[in-house]
């Protein structure tokens, strides 16, 4: 989709006080455009207050008159004032604009509100070609509740530039928020931390018109390096529920926040690798990332699926040889060997992870001799502190692409007939100057 608004206008505005949220009106963040399938596409607003929520869409080229609404929705201060908004008049492959009503008032956006329903190519023509932005460790400045000094997060402009790239869909994956010490143990805290970051004005555009999917990492799910052990997991995931709009939270009764959604030809599995998680140190017991559903999950679901890319999102690096920080190898290498094992011995092809958290961006590719070939894209972080990537040597390291000490963001372009899919990916700074480019073939990973 494309955004028919003057991103001078943009920046211009943002410029002028980044930290600020948006106050017009009744509206506090959003609208945010979450999952699209084909019949139905989730919204999602934020109010200041309680208030009766409803958004119009009509399909891009006809007018308002022929507009569809979604059913109205009571926000209150025990989810935060948030409401999640089903349109469920889309058809496939069309292009929608929205807008947004609060206690039968029009909000005036300042930016394009437009979705687009999933296309029914099936059968049909060859898979649509579709952009993709990913990124790690948004870190939003909060002085009142920072570490004392120089403010961890940096260059909030990057969302500007991804929202110029025009992704369809952008993949946050984790450390999306960074609880702080004042937020973790209750629901005040914690939905004061994801309204803080969630109403920010440079964040507003790119919300309203690219479908967002998110994981967490520890700093959305709790303290620094947590794990299943964490009293108050309840807290977070009820909040990344009110906050996210994904197609689904977690396996049947297990918890957590699990799920996939396919775009066009392509799959994507979003993880959860801190709810099961057994503690770092542990020396005892089950050593465990995942836990044992969540695993024998991944593996049927990678070999059911026919995609040419099957993406897997998590928030640590899983490819990586280096035994440093929170990386799977240093942790848990049992469990990692297991899954990559399984991807190898049941001849999965197509499998890219793609992660975060390490603060510096990096390719991994592992072409064993008569297997089929892994990547692991790292992208981090967004606005956190950036750091170097020489904490430890890692052999799967594709020579070029490690990016350190600035912040960045990815893009994932696939494009190509269906028995010849190309990925492209794009590494940029924050401004969307070119760090590095690759391109990967689907043919290439068998």
């Amino acid at each position: 989709m494309r955004k028919g608004f003057l991103l001078g206008l943009i920046t211009c505005s943002i410029g002028h006080g980044f930290a600020q949220p948006i106050t017009s009106g009744e509206l506090r963040s959003g609208p945010m455009v979450g999952y699209s399938e084909m019949r139905e596409i989730m919204l999602w607003v934020q109010t200041d207050k309680a208030a009766t929520v409803e958004i119009a869409y009509w399909e891009k080229g006809t007018t308002e008159a022929s507009q569809y609404r979604t059913e109205s929705a009571q926000t209150q201060k025990a989810k935060a004032f948030t409401a999640h908004l089903l349109a469920d008049k889309v058809q496939p492959g069309k292009d929608y604009q929205g807008s947004v009503y609060i206690d039968g008032r029009l909000v005036d956006l300042p930016y394009p509100f437009e979705f687009h329903a999933r296309d029914l190519w099936y059968w049909r023509t060859d898979p649509p070609d579709f952009k993709a932005a990913i990124g790690s460790c948004a870190y939003i400045n909060e002085e009142a509740y920072d570490r004392p000094g120089e403010g961890y997060g940096q260059h909030e402009e990057i969302f500007t530039s991804i929202y110029s790239d025009d992704p369809d869909l952008m993949l946050w994956l984790g450390d999306n928020i960074y609880l702080r010490e004042a937020d973790w143990n209750t629901f005040t805290g914690i939905y004061h931390r994801y309204t803080h970051t969630r109403s920010q004005s440079f964040l507003q555009p790119l919300l309203a018109s690219t479908h967002h999917y998110a994981i967490w990492d520890d700093h959305d799910f709790g303290p620094n390096d947590s794990d299943r052990s964490f009293v108050h997991k309840d807290k977070t995931e009820e909040a990344f529920k009110q906050f996210w709009a994904n197609p689904s939270y977690g396996l049947e009764g297990q918890g957590g926040i699990t799920s996939m959604f396919t775009w066009s030809d392509c799959d994507f599995f979003l993880l959860d690798n801190r709810y099961f998680r057994a503690p770092n140190g542990r020396t005892t017991g089950e050593r465990t990332l995942l836990g044992k559903h969540q695993l024998r999950w991944i593996i049927d679901a990678l070999k059911y699926s026919k995609a040419p890319f099957k993406f897997v999102c998590i928030g640590g690096m899983v490819l990586s040889s280096a035994k440093v920080f929170e990386n799977y190898i240093n942790l848990y290498p049992e469990e990692r060997e297991q899954l990559l094992d399984a991807i190898q011995t049941e001849g999965i092809t197509g499998v890219i992870f793609l992660t975060g958290d390490r603060h510096h961006t990096e390719l991994s590719t592992w072409q064993p001799e008569g297997g089929v070939t892994i990547h692991d894209l790292t992208i981090s972080p967004l606005t956190s502190t950036a750091y170097g990537g020489d904490q430890g040597k890692n052999q799967y390291l594709v020579e070029g692409t490690e990016v350190e000490k600035k912040q960045n963001y990815g893009l994932l372009e696939v494009t190509g007939p269906r028995k010849d899919r190309k990925l492209k990916i794009w590494v940029k700074d924050h401004l969307g100057n070119l760090l590095w480019s690759r391109e990967i073939t689907a043919n290439s990973m068998r």
